[in-house]
């Protein structure tokens, strides 16, 4: 795997990652029936909070982008995305469980949502995500905090 880090987002990242949603999302939105090369960025530009976005970089270059956004009872994971040439490759799986350690020492809910048929559902599965709700395009998930507890159970 190759080292990452992640950095704070700023406005000025938005395009790279309006960028990035519209090749991420593409093949799993034609599938569906509900790719619009417009809409899929505008739809990003619209919901970017750089405040809870960070950067993946990968030898200091762009490589992704995830957000943690707090709500009333949990934080929703968003934006999850990295580069195709890249996808597969661990980083993905470090950065989430790097964001679920936060989550669980707070002791935060975290829920989510993939597009239907969306490979990305197996990683969220692996990381202890859980069916709450679908619907036509969108499979909802959520995730319990992991607790001492818990962790050593599993071992």
């Amino acid at each position: 795997m190759a080292d990452w880090t992640m950095r704070p987002a700023s406005v000025a990242d938005v395009e790279a990652v309006a960028e990035l949603r519209a090749v991420a999302l593409r093949a799993d939105l034609e599938r569906l029936g509900r790719y619009d090369d417009k809409r899929v960025r505008q739809r990003l530009r619209d919901g970017f909070a750089a405040a809870y976005t960070w950067v993946v970089e990968v030898d200091g270059a762009f490589a992704g982008c995830v957000a943690l956004r707090p709500d009333e009872d949990a934080h929703w994971l968003e934006h999850f995305y990295l580069v195709p040439q890249l996808q597969g490759s661990g980083i993905g799986t470090a950065v989430l469980r790097e964001l679920l350690d936060r989550c669980d020492s707070d002791g935060t809910l975290v829920r989510l949502n993939v597009l239907r048929g969306s490979p990305a559902r197996r990683l969220y599965e692996r990381h202890g995500f859980t069916l709450d709700t679908e619907d036509p395009v969108d499979v909802f998930m959520v995730r319990t905090p992991r607790t001492a507890v818990d962790e050593s159970t599993s071992m």
